[in-house]
């Protein structure tokens, strides 16, 4: 009896764009948490535009590099 053997080849999902948008996403987390380190604890940066920051790049942009296919 003979036996076809289908070799399976793994493709990896992820391309150069998913890598750089992932890249983006944890830039503006990073700037993000560096706004709030610099600013004063009841500054405007540090209550309004680090929050929004960190917002998007943990719940928009890492999450869009991961999803996205191409």
């Amino acid at each position: 009896m003979k036996e076809n053997k289908k070799t399976v080849k793994f493709l990896w999902p992820y391309k150069r764009k998913n890598y750089l948008l992932f890249g983006v996403g944890v830039f503006v987390i990073i700037v993000g948490y560096l706004i709030m380190y610099l600013g004063e604890v009841n500054s405007f940066q540090s209550l309004v535009i680090s929050p929004l920051l960190l917002l998007v790049g943990y719940l928009v942009i890492i999450p869009i590099a991961l999803l996205i296919r191409q």
